[in-house]
């Protein structure tokens, strides 16, 4: 964790090319945003994603949205996710961590973190700087793992043991906000285009042991579990 605090990405940050691979490749069906749709629409409404990475999503948002705002600690992620949404009047991005949130008190209406940051103990002053910036009636979302389940949960259990998912339920659980597990998939468009993502989030021998376990002929999909945590303001 550098003087800031920001926790360096150890896949979008040093294979940011990849890492448009796998956001191609994850959740092909759309379940995480069926699910955020179904407990708060944000057609109208003002968004912002914590930790945007290079703006993958911020389109998505601003398809609907009134006003779309993407922070982003890393710069060469700000300067992409900036060149991806320079056309899209409703988007604007800015620098910034999720514990200093450079945006206004209660001023947005949705807020969105898929696999940045919040993960579990430890971010505090993050969900604390949501609490701030959300509007009353508003809703947090944040996208995790879930190792209890799946073949990518079962590979992300065997690459990253410290992490208890009991613990992390509990953790979310005693901060008040609530748990939809998803299930989603990654579907890729070739064999090498899967495993170099693997490779990217998990260690190598992790990596390679999984790869061993889903071998060519076992197609291009893997599922994967996930929590959709979400909290109104």
């Amino acid at each position: 964790m550098s003087g800031d605090g920001v926790v360096p990405s150890p896949n979008i940050w040093h294979h940011t090319a990849t890492y448009e691979l796998e956001n191609r490749a994850c959740d092909p069906d759309g379940v995480i945003e069926t699910a955020m749709r179904s407990i708060a629409d944000w057609a109208g409404r003002d968004v912002l994603d914590v930790g945007c990475g290079s703006g993958f999503h911020l389109p998505r948002f601003a398809a609907t949205a009134r006003h779309v705002v993407g922070v982003e600690p890393h710069p060469p992620l700000v300067a992409l996710a900036a060149r991806r949404t320079r056309r899209l009047d409703k988007v604007e991005v800015r620098a910034g961590t999720a514990q200093a949130l450079p945006l206004p008190d209660a001023s947005v209406d949705v807020t969105h973190a898929r696999w940045s940051y919040f993960f579990g103990p430890g971010c505090e002053p993050g969900l604390r700087e949501l609490t701030r910036v959300l509007r009353r009636g508003g809703t947090a979302f944040v996208v995790d793992n879930d190792g209890t389940r799946s073949t990518f949960g079962r590979w992300f259990r065997r690459g990253y043991p410290s992490v208890d998912p009991a613990a992390v339920e509990r953790f979310w659980s005693a901060q008040g906000w609530e748990r939809e597990p998803l299930t989603i998939a990654w579907r890729f468009e070739t064999r090498a285009d899967l495993e170099q993502v693997v490779r990217i989030e998990l260690d190598p021998a992790t990596a390679e042991a999984a790869l061993v376990e889903h071998p060519a002929s076992a197609g291009l999909e893997i599922d994967y579990a996930v929590n959709l945590w979400w909290r109104r303001a």
